[in-house]
């Protein structure tokens, strides 16, 4: 009778243990399936290593005010027919809704028309809790129901309804992120951190350049509010008005490259020359407000040659090439090095089709 009792309690113990082997065991499992559906996007699909894209492409230009050069990109279209409603005008027309969801690095869309809703990443949706840039490209099938979509804040100091706007959802997206270190700490670093100390470098440039503090006193930290500073729209009026017309007449255009203060900087190309000329005044804006925060009106920006974007173009697409699918309409491939970054859109229902290139260099 006196050893069952040290038996049966080793027997006890080792069956605990068993059960708690199995239990870590599962938890396990169940953290490595998490690990694996979080990264299930990797896509496997073999990308094309197309060592020269660029050569497609012709160039016009240079179109130079101040120390901002925009040169043109000429290409075939390759969407003849296609009409895409951009997020600014689906959101002018109320038909889509982008809703806030207390989430500061997601938000919910939901494209109410009978169209597909581009939206490119860098673009600024205004209201909700927090106003946010949206951190990839994505495609919003015709009535698609609600979609979850990726973005960053750029408005650190709020969370809350802020004057007469709908917290609950967003109500405009009139501009476009500005600034390449911005654009990069959102699609390359990918850190929100990030996003908010470039944020307020810009605000601090921009200040600085208009000779007035740009930070709004009702939202100190909104990068929106800060591009729509009335000094801000002022002086980048200039570089509108001068640049607004160089596509007038030219229907080949798909796309546009520009440097500043004679350095190149970046270039977004379209496979749809309709879809560049939605796009093309939200850009040219994000792109006058970049050259105003780099201004520096003693130095002499050296003249830049079309050779120098085919050059760049070229080197941006060099890089082995990264698939990644973000949703099951959009595939983006990434290019990069200590150089430059490329972002190629693709749309999977038209079998892996490119829509939009992003072109950015580092450095």
């Amino acid at each position: 009778m006196t050893n069952k009792h040290p038996v049966t309690i080793a027997a006890f113990c080792l069956l605990i243990a068993v059960s708690i082997g199995l239990l870590i065991s599962a938890r396990a499992q169940q953290t490595t399936r998490a690990q694996r559906t979080s990264t299930s996007r990797q896509d496997s699909t073999p990308v094309q290593n197309n060592d020269n894209i660029a050569s497609n492409y012709r160039i016009s230009g240079p179109y130079t005010h101040k120390n901002l050069t925009v040169f043109l990109v000429h290409g075939k279209d390759l969407m003849p027919g296609k009409n895409f409603l951009t997020l600014q005008e689906a959101l002018a027309q109320k038909k889509v809704r982008l809703y806030e969801t207390k989430d500061v690095n997601e938000l919910a869309i939901r494209n109410l028309s009978n169209q597909d809703v581009y939206v490119q990443s860098g673009d600024i949706v205004r209201g909700g809790d927090q106003d946010r840039m949206i951190s990839i490209d994505f495609i919003v099938p015709p009535h698609s129901g609600r979609m979850p979509i990726a973005a960053f804040c750029v408005e650190s100091g709020r969370w809350s309804k802020r004057g007469s706007e709908q917290s609950a959802w967003f109500s405009s997206s009139d501009n476009a992120v500005a600034t390449r270190d911005l654009k990069l700490a959102a699609k390359s670093t990918n850190s929100q951190e990030a996003v908010w100390e470039k944020v307020s470098t810009a605000q601090d440039k921009l200040s600085e350049n208009v000779g007035a503090t740009v930070n709004a006193m009702v939202s100190t930290t909104s990068y929106e509010l800060a591009v729509e500073n009335a000094k801000v729209k002022q002086t980048t009026a200039g570089y509108i008005n001068a640049l607004s017309g160089i596509m007038r007449n030219k229907s080949d255009v798909i796309g546009y490259a520009f440097a500043i203060n004679g350095q190149v900087n970046s270039a977004d190309v379209y496979a749809s020359h309709a879809l560049f000329t939605k796009l093309w005044p939200k850009l040219l804006k994000a792109t006058a407000t970049e050259a105003l925060s780099e201004l520096n009106q003693e130095a002499k920006a050296e003249p830049v040659a079309d050779e120098t974007i085919h050059a760049f173009l070229t080197a941006s697409e060099k890089p082995k090439p990264q698939a990644k699918a973000m949703t099951e309409r959009v595939r983006v491939v990434t290019r990069e090095d200590e150089e430059n970054v490329f972002f190629e859109t693709q749309d999977r229902a038209q079998k892996d089709a490119w829509v939009h290139r992003n072109y950015i260099r580092k450095q």
